[in-house]
């Protein structure tokens, strides 16, 4: 083994040092120290109402309920036209294009026009026999047709954009309504709820 003398090894360091701009080099050996991003997002769980561990309903946007804006609140239950009606469905925030998902598996039993002066507006209607639920979702450009099978969470059709029945500045969403046998309407937000999943995502 052949080994340096003290005077030797400082001239072959300064050599190094030179070599090397007149920086101090530092070496290590693996991989860089990995850095993580922690994001948060919301999601919805439908409940299972049959017991056969599978959510039975869907949010049809992904988005959370419409808060207040020029035209009202999108909860179950807010006030319509003065306080003259309630709301009977629950208002899903939706960005115009964007695909809506059926609430509810069934069969499309109806599509039809939201509003009887508008023929831009159409709404679908799902009925479910084995869970006595119907759901009819307004606001959405229908890619099924009457008859066809669909299952939960998959998509119907399109979100529309009312901005042009409600130009005072409304969000735009779709509203949900869901009703059993009888025809009681029933909240959405009590069978969808929301939870918050964390992502831990490497970072450049």
């Amino acid at each position: 083994m052949v080994s340096l003398g003290i005077a030797e090894a400082a001239t072959h360091a300064q050599s190094i040092n030179r070599r090397l701009g007149g920086f101090d080099a530092t070496f290590t050996s693996g991989p860089a120290p990995a850095h993580f991003v922690v994001r948060e997002r919301l999601v919805w769980d439908g409940a299972d109402l049959d017991g056969d561990g599978q959510a039975d309903i869907a949010n049809p946007t992904g988005q959370a309920p419409r808060q207040t804006d020029a035209y009202g609140e999108g909860r179950f239950h807010a006030p319509r036209d003065g306080g003259e009606r309630e709301h009977e469905g629950v208002d899903y925030v939706a960005t115009p294009g964007q695909v809506v998902e059926a609430p509810i598996s069934g069969y499309v039993a109806r599509i039809g026009y939201a509003y009887p002066d508008d023929t831009t507006l159409r709404y679908v209607e799902i009925d479910n026999p084995a869970l006595h639920l119907t759901a009819r979702v307004l606001y959405v450009d229908p890619k099924v047709q009457v008859g066809d099978t669909v299952a939960v969470g998959r998509p119907i059709g399109r979100a529309q954009t009312l901005q042009h029945r409600y130009p005072l500045g409304i969000t735009d969403h779709v509203h949900l309504e869901i009703a059993n046998l009888r025809g009681r309407k029933l909240d959405a937000e009590t069978l969808i709820v929301a939870r918050t999943e964390t992502d831990r995502l490497a970072a450049d």
